[in-house]
């Protein structure tokens, strides 16, 4: 009985940070999908003043994620086009968010 018990303080004790460390691979997640909807728009030329309407109209995560767009535009926008084709930049920022 004991035995049980402990085991199921150990489980109640890891389920918290389980628990963070699933909503921080959700929150990476769609900030990396703003960057990537961000640097597809750059790969269609749409011009930086144009980028968050475009973008947002577009959008598959919740809408408080729209407030990053202008965040992430500059740093995009202001790569080089041909690094801008050649990295995976959402993978780069889910990689960095995780990190934090």
């Amino acid at each position: 009985m004991v035995k049980y018990l402990v085991m199921s303080a150990v489980v109640a004790a890891m389920a918290g940070p389980v628990a963070a460390a699933g909503k921080k691979e959700v929150d990476c997640g769609h900030q990396a999908a703003v960057v990537s909807a961000v640097q597809q728009a750059r790969l269609a030329r749409v011009s930086e003043r144009k980028v968050a309407d475009h973008v947002a109209g577009k959008a598959t995560w919740p809408e408080r994620y729209n407030t990053a767009i202008p965040l992430v535009a500059p740093w995009v926008y202001q790569m080089k086009l041909r690094d801008v084709k050649a990295q995976d930049l959402a993978a780069a920022w889910n990689e960095m968010c995780m990190a934090r």
